[in-house]
């Protein structure tokens, strides 16, 4: 979905090779053409954090939608334009957050169980789920989000430690804290589950 709605603002037309904060703050001015330039630089990554937070039963794409439209509507509440990262981060985490509270009062509306889980939406390189990676990602989705989000993003999307560090907006020292703890526990808990360690290249 484009997120341009209407004509950039008055003065200078953003440009690629302007900075963020300088297309940040054109689009906070009213800039719809800078706000189109941010949302096609950072949707990957608004993405990534998506992926960490909703159930598997809600598309991607929808959810990414969402967003977009949140940050349409309140790009022009945002008073530093350095904060922006951080802000979306919010708004994609609060979007996957609230589809996982849709999902488990549907599921409680038609079902008799409160303790499902919902299961990351990973598959594997033939688009399906093995038995193995099916009980690695109920493990994953079990995790704590602190641990959860770094792994996801490490072991399925390919990032780096930096790379994860830049993302998350944490140091680097303790991604790798929390990318050790996270390992930890997974395997700990597939281990109970029966699942060899290493399975799925996960662990």
């Amino acid at each position: 979905m484009a997120i341009r709605e209407s004509h950039g603002a008055q003065g200078e037309p953003a440009r690629e090779s302007d900075s963020p904060d300088a297309l940040v703050a054109k689009a906070i001015a009213g800039d719809r053409d800078a706000l189109e330039l941010l949302w096609r630089g950072h949707r990957r990554w608004a993405a990534a954090i998506l992926v960490a937070y909703r159930p598997s039963t809600e598309d991607l794409e929808d959810l990414l939608q969402e967003v977009a439209l949140t940050v349409l509507r309140k790009i022009g509440d945002l008073r530093d334009v350095s904060s922006f990262r951080p802000w979306l981060r919010t708004i994609a985490m609060n979007t996957g957050r609230a589809a996982g509270r849709r999902v488990a009062l549907q599921r409680r509306r038609t079902s008799n169980s409160a303790d499902e889980i919902d299961e990351v939406a990973v598959f594997d390189r033939h688009g399906s789920v093995s038995d193995d990676a099916d009980l690695v990602l109920k493990s994953i989705a079990e995790l704590p989000p602190e641990y959860r989000e770094p792994l996801i993003l490490r072991c399925v999307h390919g990032q780096g430690q930096r790379e994860i560090a830049h993302t998350l907006g944490l140091p680097e020292t303790t991604i790798e804290t929390r990318l050790a703890r996270a390992r930890k526990r997974l395997r700990e808990t597939l281990a109970r589950r029966g699942v060899a360690p290493g399975a799925e290249g996960v662990v």
